[in-house]
């Protein structure tokens, strides 16, 4: 399913539904398209769901980091005037939300995490895909996914011109860096807020030993895992992860 992509105030989002306010985060290399499941079901459902455009590509080389786009973030909930949100993070989304949640707890009412970054992570598997080869790109984009089937044609081609594109490859590589930079370790046992996480049992870029860590860490979490998943358990297994989801929710009274 397609959603219009609003372009208002410096910001391109999807915006669907209403009631409490879910934002959720693209990763390094995801896309909004990547939530349509979540979109399409929680919009229904008592849910404002935003998905924020991350300015991965835009900002300044200098300030495409970890603390600048979670700025950003900060940003875009005063323009849209919504507070008391929850965060729905995968990857480097999941990084940004807790690095947000650092310096703005009080702005959260509850985070989940899938496939986050921010303990330790393999950038797609355990090297930097090769310019010019398409097929290398093919074989790395679907290393991310258990069901290899789920590495349609269009993110392999969105993968290859991004890696083909030096301005781009420059930016990702220093967002890259500011992943390692900023890892959470320390910062994430005094994150007390309700915290889901669902993660892929087959992860192969943020292992299942990452989710365990983040679980014992976290003062409040709940850790779910998905079988036959990889990376992006909302991609994978749309609704596996909205029962698992919805149910925490429930039992949370969020």
């Amino acid at each position: 399913m397609s959603y219009t992509l609003k372009k208002e105030g410096g910001f391109s989002y999807i915006e669907e539904g209403e009631g409490q306010t879910i934002i959720v985060l693209h990763g390094l290399m995801g896309a909004l398209s990547n939530f349509d499941g979540i979109t399409s079901h929680f919009s229904k459902n008592g849910y404002k769901v935003l998905i924020p455009e991350l300015p991965l590509y835009t900002l300044p080389l200098i300030k495409t980091n970890v603390k600048h786009i979670a700025k950003f973030i900060k940003k875009f909930m005063e323009y849209k005037s919504v507070d008391n949100v929850i965060f729905i993070g995968n990857s480097l989304g999941g990084h940004v939300s807790l690095y947000f949640a650092k310096h703005n707890l009080k702005n959260i009412k509850a985070m989940v995490l899938t496939g986050s970054s921010g303990l330790y992570e393999k950038a797609m598997g355990d090297s930097y895909p090769k310019r010019g080869d398409y097929q290398y790109i093919k074989e790395k984009t679907e290393a991310v996914f258990y069901d290899k089937k789920t590495a349609t044609k269009e993110m392999v081609d969105e993968l290859f011109e991004l890696v083909n594109d030096r301005s781009k490859v420059l930016r990702t590589l220093s967002m890259a860096r500011s992943a390692i930079r900023h890892n959470m370790a320390d910062d994430i046992p005094n994150m007390d807020v309700p915290t889901c996480l669902i993660w892929g049992k087959q992860d192969n870029v943020t292992p299942p030993e990452v989710a365990v860590d983040f679980n014992k860490l976290l003062p409040d979490s709940d850790l779910f895992w998905i079988d036959k998943c990889g990376h992006a358990p909302m991609m994978e297994h749309p609704d596996e992860f909205n029962k698992i989801l919805i149910n925490w929710l429930d039992k949370r009274k969020i």
